[in-house]
């Protein structure tokens, strides 16, 4: 039985899945549900916060909320968008702000003997992001800090327990924010901080035994980290009943297939590998776009996972690795920030002719989690430390056409690359890297004759859960010696660069 702890409701902030993640770190669950489609039974939440947004409550698009339920019933802590949509609504006043509201800035006034400024002292930098503010305070409003250019930076509503705040505790700016949250969440509102991998292991387990009873479960692995973490969750809750098929695309990295199907054997999980490496290319012939190439690749995979599954008699379940930033990714909230940002070919069910029922053991939890979840039941730390590798692999690493002579060349510098980041003592200061085969042919010079050959970007990016990322300073010597060693030894490539974007605006993935 899952913990309903804090629901947040999302009004399409960039941030709002931040929020989730700071109130996981103080070990209590929390949920993510879109403002206009809150969950049915809400009083099994203790907390409720509201997101910010980019929308503004003086505008034609006002996110209006149905708070019927939990104002004045249960502790809420509006951000942002949700300070100012209770001052605006609730006798206040908002209006567009005299000077820059966006950025660091400094508590210049706290209220004394407030719980919920506990161990926050004056002059705490906070993280604004903002273009209205709140200039009159809703009614019963008590003010309890500003800052030197913003007057009404925090306050609560008397008679209830609603605290509102005008920046983003969320942040790493915001430097005391998580001290913030944890003195609403568990000073305020009395949550206990009981959400750890040992008790997401135990509570799941038996909700998938409860769930499956004695029937039989089907699932593809990837070779990467939530298969994996799924197949041994199912395997300590179902045994022999759980059915692996590890599926080559002809996709992934240089000899994965191989090396990926001996360590899932080592570790006593019931694993078929299935080489349709000759069935996905050709689906992907003459295919140059990307949610095109996505789609084709997603369902060539059904189609050879259907086949295998009708092989194992009295099937009944289909178990999928998604994690919670793909289920996020793939609702939005009225089109904005958080409105659907790719197709994730794990989300949203399977065609009807599979017949299956769906098991997603991982489906609430965030990458960094389901690490730690991998690591309290034991799994190889150096499977757990994988980079995440996309379920398209080298498909959507290839721009344009994908063809087998393409995706030997990108196993070829991927292989270098990765291989070299291993070796330097770098690999585990980088979240996520890869390298990318572009569409362009450029002009080199190889001993005394002209080439013209293939151009390829090297990708490097820090990260907590893939929501957010930074591209990682590497060496110069290290990039140096990988671009030398790609050019000498991959036939087809004469020019390797270096991609310093960040995201957003960026995605990780090139497509």
């Amino acid at each position: 039985m899952q913990q309903h702890n804090v629901l947040i409701l999302d009004f399409g902030s960039q941030y709002t899945q931040l929020i989730a993640r700071r109130v996981r770190e103080l070990n209590i669950y929390c949920e993510i549900h879109p403002y206009n489609h809150p969950p049915k039974n809400q009083s099994e939440f203790k907390a409720v916060i509201l997101s910010g947004s980019p929308n503004s409550v003086r505008g034609e698009n006002v996110l209006h909320p149905d708070l019927s339920e939990i104002r004045g019933k249960k502790p809420v802590l509006a951000v942002c968008y949700g300070a100012q949509y209770l001052a605006h609504f609730s006798g206040g006043q908002v209006a567009p702000s005299n000077t820059r509201e966006y950025g660091r800035a400094n508590l210049s006034y706290i209220k004394s003997d407030e719980i919920f400024f506990e161990n926050i002292s004056e002059g705490s930098q906070v993280w604004m992001s903002h273009s209205d503010t709140i200039k009159e305070l809703p009614t019963n409003a008590k003010l309890l800090a500003s800052t030197k250019d913003v007057e009404n930076a925090a306050y609560k509503i008397e008679g209830e327990e609603t605290f509102a705040i005008q920046f983003h505790p969320e942040v790493y700016h915001s430097k005391d924010g998580k001290q913030l949250l944890e003195n609403f969440l568990v000073k305020i509102a009395g949550i206990a901080q009981t959400w750890t991998p040992d008790s997401f292991v135990e509570s799941t387990v038996a909700s998938i035994r409860e769930t499956v009873g004695g029937d039989k479960v089907v699932l593809g692995l990837s070779g990467g980290v939530d298969s994996s973490v799924a197949a041994v969750l199912l395997h300590k809750a179902i045994g022999k009943n759980l059915y692996c098929i590890f599926v080559n695309n002809g996709l992934l990295r240089k000899n994965e297939f191989e090396t990926v199907l001996a360590r899932y054997e080592g570790m006593g999980l019931n694993v078929k590998g299935v080489d349709a490496s000759v069935r996905f290319l050709k689906a992907l012939e003459g295919v140059t776009e990307p949610e095109k190439k996505r789609k084709a690749i997603g369902n060539a995979f059904i189609e050879v996972f259907d086949d295998e599954a009708h092989k194992i008699t009295d099937v009944t379940w289909l178990a999928q690795g998604t994690i919670y930033p793909d289920v996020i990714e793939s609702v939005s909230v009225n089109g904005g920030p958080s409105a659907t940002i790719k197709s994730h070919h794990n989300v949203g069910g399977l065609p009807d002719f599979m017949k299956l029922k769906i098991v997603e053991p991982l489906k609430m939890i965030f990458k960094d989690e389901v690490r730690r979840v991998g690591a309290s039941m034991g799994i190889d730390p150096e499977l757990l430390g994988r980079h995440p590798f996309p379920g398209p692999g080298l498909g959507i690493r290839i721009l344009g056409e994908v063809t087998a002579e393409k995706v030997r060349i990108l196993q070829e510098v991927d292989a270098v690359f990765i291989n070299g980041l291993k070796e330097d003592g770098l690999y585990d200061r980088v979240w996520q890297a890869g390298a990318m085969l572009l569409p362009v042919d450029s002009v080199g010079v190889m001993g005394d004759e002209r080439t013209y050959e293939k151009v390829v970007a090297l990708r490097a990016v820090e990260s907590t859960d893939g929501m957010t990322a930074d591209w990682v300073n590497l060496p110069y010597e290290f990039l140096q010696k990988t671009s030398n060693k790609i050019i000498n030894n991959v036939k087809g490539v004469n020019r390797v660069v270096y991609d310093i974007s960040s995201k957003p605006p960026a995605t990780i993935e090139w497509e």
